[in-house]
């Protein structure tokens, strides 16, 4: 990882912590043994840790050794967005399949999400998301063809789509999420490997510019058993949701 000293130290120390190499509980390594890890000076070290006491991960202070707090990571919007970048930054390993890509005339639902009309072309994605190699997501996109044609050159099993088209230049600035619980049929439950009739979570992500303008809608479907949402709000801050593993430390907490 490229960048400065204080940041790498701070992203083992996540992989650390989310691996479960540092379980909760587990006492952070000292200044000192970080210092002589990295052959670095105490100050990019208590940069880095501070970075992770600001993002919730560790406590203590005072004249008390840091513990680990939690294990779920922060998650900045472009992180959460991106199911791949997520993954990576929990330690695990992503993979996607892509079943299909195709221009198709925009179904009555997603052309409601994207404010266009019923049969206007739209390239619409189906990609069954991995983790450890594990089926854990089915994906359903459908995206404005201004949008979703630059992914005709793009190949979607070698990484990020979001991060992708914000490379194009496709304004992907804020996303509104509706989570809900819905039973696996039997395409989904096959795709999924999970018996038809079980449960599964299921999040409607709608995705704008800056300007409101609808750029993609998306069906996705988890199971349960390996991916969770936290929300966390507080009485003068707005909700933030993230995405995490079952069994995590909640952190969500109410006025």
């Amino acid at each position: 990882m490229d960048g400065p000293l204080h940041e790498r130290v701070a992203a083992d120390l996540r992989r650390r912590i989310s691996s479960g190499e540092l379980p909760v509980g587990a006492a952070v390594p000292s200044e000192s043994r970080l210092c002589e890890q990295w052959g670095a000076s105490r100050g990019p070290i208590r940069q880095a840790l501070a970075t992770l006491r600001a993002e919730g991960l560790i406590g203590g202070g005072r004249g008390r050794p840091p513990v680990v707090r939690s294990r779920t990571m922060p998650q900045p919007f472009e992180t959460f967005l991106s199911f791949s970048r997520w993954a990576a930054q929990m330690g695990r390993t992503p993979g996607q399949r892509t079943l299909e890509i195709a221009r198709r005339p925009a179904p009555a639902e997603a052309a409601d999400a994207l404010r266009v009309e019923e049969g206007e072309p739209v390239v619409q994605l189906l990609r069954l998301r991995l983790l450890d190699g594990v089926p854990a997501m089915i994906e359903r996109t459908t995206f404005t063809w201004a949008a979703g044609r630059l992914l005709f050159d793009f190949d979607c099993d070698r990484g990020s789509v979001f991060a992708y088209l914000s490379g194009r230049g496709v304004d992907l600035s804020r996303a509104r999420h509706v989570i809900d619980a819905i039973v696996a049929d039997e395409g989904d439950a096959a795709l999924l490997t999970v018996a038809a009739g079980s449960a599964l979570l299921r999040e409607r992500r709608s995705t704008f510019s800056a300007d409101g303008v609808p750029v993609e809608y998306s069906d996705d479907r988890y199971r349960p058993d390996l991916v969770s949402f936290t929300i966390d709000n507080a009485q003068h801050a707005h909700p933030a949701l993230a995405r995490g593993n079952p069994g995590d430390p909640a952190r969500a907490a109410g006025p």
